[in-house]
């Protein structure tokens, strides 16, 4: 059987206990077979090893136990044993504990594992060292608390290469770590607008909980039961109360912290009787839950609560938690906050509430994590909420991303981005304690991965990251190639797409993991993911190539109206024009280009990957039950990671091009229509001495600003984004140039600079804006020059023309400033800006 039909059909101190592992190993030591233990070329087999986890150890220190025996035997069909003591009899054994429980576990070769010099101090440290036995080796996972017990079976989890009935140390261990970042966590809302977690039931919950903390999660956040979703899911296991009360007892069972998101959607908390059932409702969750460590209201996103009314409701909500949790904190965001609303929170932070235990940085702030921090109290640390889960209109957008993505793969797309989540965790993070991310399923796996690795460890390799989890969740043979593979997928999304090679690379990379992939391999969701996501592109990727084309041919035969005698010329002197002399046709033209245009639905490009798509869509609902179409899997939207529904979006300007072409039918006569076809041929054309600009366009842009760059400003607070919207909204009524623009955020101007214009012209200006209806653009130029005023933008977008000041191209240079309304809150954009022609007068 083909592989691909098989998802179609279905640690401190040398020489502890003797001779220690580095110099059995590395300096000419008998290796473990002459000692009566089985060794592997470069390691150390533990296929036959006891774990030893002393008496002492509490209810969770045994859980990390758990979680290691029966992780390894999920890999390699091993259940490891497991021992309170330690005998001289056993061979190979991984002791497990605590430092105190193993001092306190009354046996002398325990005890003499640990020493006060040498233990783990630092909350949720942990200590993995190896080191040979008279009889074998012994593995130590030393953790110094219960949270170090479960880190450091994860740190030799990811430590060990397993693979069906074998189980192997690579080389010697002698970690000691602890922690850079005290929090370290993820939203895991059950609600229907999620892509996957909706039909998520305990067992599934449970594994992914073990899966993050395997890297070193120590929090999750919840979702209550009503927030700015639907009520109810048809893919529900449980109530959504009951699976909110579940979560958190698994959290509680492994040690996590447990924090509840928690949005003030009522309409006003200025109404005493609206605060009253708000402390009712929220008091019925907090009583309900094992387990709340913090809870998080959002400013905004959703919410619309003034602050002063805003900080009286959570004061009240801080004293009602703690009735049930009483030491639960409380922490409140400034997100969607205009400038008045901004001012009026900082004055009230300057009254240090005692309430408050902290702020979240998240998404739609008017102020960076940097200003955040110098504006606060020092006594106020600040928790990262960042959005690792969209890929378009969201705090950490996509870098230039081509519209052919935009208007398929959309906005909760399956996204690795380990480089560029590495970079924005790096510049984010010293600002603050960590972070627990915004999630929205498992399409972001990879991202929360990311940084949790790097939570634990900021400079940790991201290739390394990569290696571990690979290694960890897919298998230890596609180690490497997964990891490779990964990075590729970010690097189909680098530049345009037409002339980005590195899809085909990726494609091939995953086609041979997959060809070469054994059964439980090609079953694996995550690996599933990966294949998705490569086929996707690159079918993406051929089907623009070969719309771009039939469109270009397309042009080429309307220009055919240039023929001589495709003119309406005066067949004599002073006779009006009449028909074309030549056999050119416009009628006929059109048709003719419209044929072309239809090439893509009429002979469709690479098949066999679309193919491939639908059933790696199918595989993925099966197997972690992800959404990815609305009627067929019940996605709650397009917009929610449904991208099979737009797997066929139109890529180029067809649609467009076709409806024109149906009014230019119905004009009556041939000089009419020939002056449509023209204007549609020359759309763009700027004429002699112009410009033109598609400001969405990677490759015609040239006179943008671009500002900083997403290296140093992933947020595009100070760089123009090339933005877009999804799902697009405007079909066939406006060209494909519409449908992506450049934009900037808040207050940032958006700029474009001329050279070399001509200083004795007058020009003038035709400009598109785009994106968000409803908001408001001023456009100066030359650093005051007025060329229209702050002005509603035209909705449905369409091309306006103004004037440019004589005195602003005197010097042959000009530069155009475009801004949006001061002061504005909610996500900061409007200053859109589509097409721009230059064009002297």
């Amino acid at each position: 059987m083909n592989r691909r039909d098989l998802l179609k059909d279905g640690l401190a101190c040398a020489g502890w206990m003797g001779v220690s592992y580095v110099a059995a190993f590395g300096q000419g030591v008998a290796p473990a077979e002459s000692q009566g233990q089985a060794s592997t070329v470069g390691g150390l087999d533990l296929s036959k090893a006891v774990v030893v986890a002393p008496r002492a150890l509490s209810a969770r220190g045994r859980k990390a136990v758990q979680v290691l025996v029966e992780e390894v035997e999920k890999r390699t069909q091993i259940r490891w044993p497991v021992a309170e003591e330690l005998t001289p009899e056993q061979s190979s054994v991984v002791v497990v504990g605590s430092w105190q429980a193993l001092r306190d576990s009354h046996s002398e070769l325990l005890g003499s594992l640990v020493t006060a010099s040498g233990r783990a101090t630092a909350a949720e440290s942990y200590r993995l060292r190896s080191a040979g036995r008279s009889n074998g080796f012994s593995v130590l996972v030393e953790g110094a608390d219960e949270r170090g017990v479960l880190f450091g079976v994860g740190g030799l989890l990811r430590a060990l290469r397993m693979s069906k009935g074998r189980v192997v140390l690579p080389g010697p261990l002698e970690v000691a770590t602890a922690p850079k970042y005290r929090l370290r966590g993820h939203q895991l809302g059950y609600r229907p607008k999620t892509n996957a977690y909706d039909a998520w039931d305990v067992p599934v919950w449970d594994q992914y909980f073990r899966d993050l903390a395997v890297f070193g999660t120590n929090a999750i956040e919840l979702i209550p039961p009503r927030s700015d979703d639907l009520p109810n899911s048809p893919l529900f296991p449980l109530p959504p109360m009951q699976m909110m009360i579940e979560m958190s007892r698994l959290a509680n069972e492994y040690g996590l912290d447990v924090w509840i998101w928690y949005p003030a959607m009522d309409r006003s908390y200025s109404d005493p009787q609206t605060v009253e059932r708000a402390l009712h409702e929220w008091g019925e969750v907090f009583r309900a839950l094992p387990r709340i460590d913090a809870v998080f209201v959002p400013g905004g996103d959703p919410g619309h609560t003034e602050p002063k009314y805003m900080m009286a409701l959570l004061e009240k909500q801080t004293a009602n938690l703690q009735r049930y949790h009483p030491h639960a904190q409380m922490w409140m965001s400034p997100q969607s906050f205009d400038e008045v609303w901004m001012n009026e929170f900082l004055e009230i932070m300057t009254h240090e509430p005692l309430w408050l235990s902290g702020v979240v940085y998240g998404p739609q702030m008017r102020i960076d994590v940097s200003e955040l921090r110098k504006k606060l109290p020092e006594r106020y640390p600040i928790r990262l909420y960042p959005d690792i889960t969209h890929s378009v209109e969201c705090q950490f957008p996509v870098p230039d991303w081509d519209v052919a993505y935009a208007l398929t793969e959309g906005r909760e797309v399956i996204n690795p981005r380990p480089l560029d989540y590495a970079n924005i965790f790096r510049l984010q993070a010293p600002d603050s304690i960590g972070f627990l991310t915004y999630s929205e399923g498992c399409n972001d796996d990879v991202n929360k991965f990311i940084w949790s690795s790097l939570g634990w460890s900021p400079e940790k390799p991201v290739i390394e990251i990569l290696r571990e989890y690979s290694g960890y969740f897919i298998s230890d043979r596609l180690r490497d190639d997964f990891a490779r593979g990964t990075l590729s997928l970010e690097e189909n999304w680098r530049g345009p797409l037409v002339a980005n090679e590195n899809v085909t690379t990726a494609l091939e990379q995953f086609r041979s993991m997959e060809d070469s992939a054994a059964p439980e391999e090609l079953l694996n969701w995550r690996f599933q993911m990966g294949l998705y996501r490569a086929y996707y592109d690159a079918y993406i990727r051929a089907r623009l190539i070969h719309e771009t084309d039939s469109r270009g041919r397309a042009f080429q035969r309307l220009e055919k109206l240039y023929s001589f005698g495709a003119a309406p010329n005066p067949l004599d002197i002073g006779e009006p024009p009449s028909g074309p002399t030549s056999n050119v046709d416009a009628l006929e033209l059109l048709n003719e280009a419209e044929s072309i245009l239809n090439e893509p639905l009429t002979d469709p490009i690479a098949p066999e990957l679309r193919t491939r798509i639908l059933e790696l869509g199918e595989a993925l609902f099966q197997s972690i039950h992800m959404q990815l179409a609305v009627e067929r899997y019940r996605a709650e939207a397009v917009s929610r990671a449904a991208n099979l529904d737009t797997l066929d979006a139109p890529l180029s300007d067809a649609p467009w091009l076709k409806g024109q072409f149906g009014k230019i039918r119905a004009l009556t006569s041939y000089a009419e229509r020939r002056r449509a076809i023209e204007a549609i041929i020359k759309r763009t054309n700027p004429g002699p001495g112009g410009f033109y600009d598609s400001l969405g366009d990677l490759s015609r842009r040239r006179h943008l600003v671009s500002g900083a760059g997403p290296l140093q400003d992933p947020e595009f607070r100070a760089s123009a984004l090339v933005g877009h919207g999804y799902p697009e909204w405007s079909g066939a009524a406006v060209p494909l140039a519409w449908k992506c623009w450049a934009e900037s955020r808040y207050e940032a101007p958006l700029e474009m600079h001329y050279s070399n214009l001509d200083p004795s012209a007058q020009y003038k200006i035709r400009v598109v804006y785009s994106g968000e209806p409803g908001s408001k653009i001023r456009l100066d130029c030359n650093g005051g020059l007025q060329v229209h005023p702050l002005m509603p933008k035209p909705w449905p977008p369409k091309p306006l023309e103004f004037d440019i000041p004589v005195a602003a191209t005197r010097t042959g240079e000009l530069t155009l400033t475009w801004h949006g309304e001061m002061g504005r809150g909610g996500n900061g954009r409007g200053c859109q800006v589509a097409e721009v022609w230059l064009m002297k007068k």
